[in-house]
C-alpha cells in the first residue's frame, strides 16, 4: 500500500501531462518543480520550527534540572554533549556526505561525480541537523536546507524516472526552494544556484524557469509558516551619501583580504579534525561529544558565541557593543564557526558568515565615524554592507550576497552600498587568489574519496596476496 499511493500519483499527474500539452517534457518539468518548490519549503520549514522546538526543550529541561544550586551550564554540558554526539554517530554510521553543508555534494551531483542518495540524506540530515543545531554549535540551517532540497529534487526526478538533462535542473530547482525557503529570500535562491553553481548548471530556458517556480512556491510555504516580515529586523537606511562610498570600496576591500583567509582557516580546520579521527567512527563521535559540551556550556555563558549568530545581528547593528567588545566577539565568534563548521557536523557556514560580516562591518562603521563624525553619522549601515561583504568574499557570489541581505532585511535602499562592498570584495579576492570556498570543499571531498577508494584497492590487492601466501605455506 505504501508503494501503491506515490505510483497511483506519478501515474495520475503524468496522464494529465500527456492529455493537456504538446510539450510534455517541458510540461512535466515545470509542474515537477512546482511540487519541488511544495516539498522542499515545507521540509525547510518543519526544519526551521524542530530547530526551535528542540532547542526550548533543551534549555527547559536545563531550567528545570538547575533550578537549585547546580549552575545551569554544568546541567547544559551533559545534555548539548549527548545530542551533538548522536548527530555526529548517525551521520558517519548512515550518511556520511550529510556531513556538513551540504551544498558542496550538490554541485558534485550536479557534475554526476557524487551521488545523492536522498533515502538516508534527507532523514540523516533531517534528524543531525536538529540535533547539532539545537544543541547551540555555532552552524546555520541554511546550507542543510540547500540540501535537503535538492534532494527533494532527486527524489522527485527518481519517482518520475526523467532524463539525465531534466534530473539535473529537478535537483537544481530543489536547491534553490530550499535557500529561498531558509532565508525567506526567493531572489538570493534562484540567483545563487544560476551564479554559485554556474559551472553545474545546464542553462536553458526551462530549467531556468524551474527553478524559478521552485523559490517562489517554497518562499510562499514558509511565509504560511511563519510571516512576511523580514528574517532580520533592523533599521531602515536611507540612500548613503554618495561621499561615503569610497568608506564602503574600502570595507569591501577588507573583507576581500578576511574572506581569503577565513577560507583557508576552513580547510586547514577540517584537515585538523581528519588528523585526529582518520575516518575513525567513534573518534569522529567523540568529537562530536567534546563539541557538544563546550557548546551547551557556552550557549548559557556566552549565548553570543554560540548558535548560528542570526539572534545576534540586530544588537550589533543597533549599537549594543562598543569598537572593543565588536573586536572581541568577531575574533571569538570566527573561533566558534571554524570549530564547529570544520568539524563535519550537519550545519551550514551561511548564518556564521552573515554574522561575523555584520561584526566586521559595524566595528568599522564605528571607527570610520570616530574618524569622520561629519561624514559618518550612521556606522550601522556598514553592517548591513558587511552582512554581503564577507558572503561575497568566501562563497564569490557577489549578486546573491547583495540580493540576499536585501531581501533578509528589507533594506532596499542599501543596494548602492551593498553593490560597492560586494564586488570590492570579490575584486581583491580574485586578485589575491582566492577561490570560492564551496568549489574548494568540493575538491577536497573528491581528493578523500578516491583516496578512499585507491587504499580499498590496496587492502583488498593485500589481502589476496595474504591468501596466496598463505595457501603455498599450507
Amino acid at each position: 500500500m505504501k508503494i501503491a499511493v506515490p505510483i497511483v500519483f506519478v501515474n495520475g499527474i503524468k496522464s494529465f501531462i500527456d492529455r493537456f500539452f504538446t510539450r510534455k517534457s517541458s510540461a512535466l518539468l515545470i509542474w515537477l518543480s512546482v511540487f519541488i518548490g511544495l516539498l522542499a519549503g515545507s521540509v525547510s520549514a518543519l526544519f526551521d520550527h524542530g530547530i526551535i522546538l528542540v532547542s526550548e526543550m533543551r534549555l527547559d529541561f536545563i531550567h528545570r534540572y538547575g533550578e537549585g544550586d547546580i549552575p545551569l551550564w554544568l546541567i547544559a554540558i551533559p545534555v548539548s554533549s549527548i545530542m551533538a554526539a548522536t548527530a555526529f554517530y548517525i551521520t558517519h554510521r548512515f550518511a556520511p556526505e550529510a556531513g556538513g553543508s551540504g551544498i558542496p555534494e550538490i554541485e558534485g551531483a550536479m557534475e554526476g561525480m557524487r551521488p545523492v542518495r536522498w533515502r538516508r540524506v534527507i532523514p540523516v540530515k533531517f534528524l543531525g541537523g536538529l540535533l547539532a543545531l539545537g544543541s547551540g554549535m555555532a552552524l546555520g540551517r541554511e546550507g542543510p536546507s540547500v540540501q535537503l532540497g535538492a534532494n527533494v529534487g532527486r527524489m522527485i526526478s527518481d519517482l518520475f524516472k526523467v532524463n539525465k538533462v531534466d534530473a539535473q535542473a529537478l535537483l537544481a530547482a530543489g536547491a534553490a526552494g530550499g535557500l529561498a525557503a531558509a532565508f525567506n529570500a526567493p531572489l538570493a535562491g534562484i540567483m545563487f544556484v544560476i551564479e554559485e553553481m554556474r559551472s553545474q548548471f545546464n542553462y536553458s530556458l526551462t530549467s531556468t524557469k524551474s527553478v524559478f517556480l521552485s523559490a517562489v512556491m517554497a518562499t510562499i510555504v514558509m511565509r504560511l509558516f511563519t510571516d512576511q516580515d523580514a528574517v532580520v529586523t533592523v533599521t531602515q537606511y536611507s540612500h548613503p551619501d554618495l561621499h561615503t562610498l569610497g568608506f564602503y570600496l574600502i570595507l569591501g576591500f577588507c573583507f576581500g583580504v578576511i574572506g581569503i583567509y577565513f577560507n583557508k582557516m576552513i580547510l586547514a580546520t577540517q584537515d585538523i579534525y581528519l588528523s585526529i579521527h582518520k575516518g575513525r567512527r567513534w573518534y569522529f563521535v567523540g568529537i562530536g561529544a567534546f563539541l557538544g559540551a563546550i557548546f551547551g556550556a557556552l550557549s548559557i555563558v556566552a549565548p553570543d558565541v554560540a548558535f548560528s549568530g542570526i539572534e545576534l545581528i540586530p544588537h550589533v547593528e543597533g549599537g549594543h557593543f562598543l569598537a572593543g567588545g565588536l573586536l572581541l566577539l568577531f575574533l571569538v565568534r570566527t573561533f566558534t564557526t571554524l570549530i564547529s563548521f570544520g568539524s563535519g557536523a550537519p550545519g551550514g557556514v551561511f548564518a556564521p558568515t552573515l554574522a561575523l560580516g555584520t561584526l566586521f562591518g559595524m566595528l568599522f562603521g564605528v571607527i570610520a565615524q570616530a574618524l569622520f563624525p561629519d561624514l559618518i553619522t550612521e556606522p550601522g549601515a556598514f553592517a548591513i554592507a558587511g552582512m554581503g561583504g564577507l558572503f561575497a568574499a568566501t562563497v564569490r557570489a557577489p549578486i546573491t550576497g547583495i540580493l540576499l541581505v536585501i531581501e533578509m532585511t528589507s533594506n532596499y535602499e542599501m543596494i548602492l552600498p551593498l553593490i560597492v562592498t560586494c564586488l570590492g570584495a570579490t575584486m581583491v579576492a580574485q586578485t589575491l587568489g582566492g577561490r570560492p570556498i564551496y568549489t574548494q570543499l568540493l575538491e577536497r571531498t573528491l581528493k578523500l574519496a578516491m583516496r578512499a577508494k585507491r587504499q580499498e584497492a590496496t587492502d583488498k590487492a593485500m589481502g589476496r596476496v595474504s591468501g596466496k601466501y598463505a595457501k603455498q605455506d599450507k
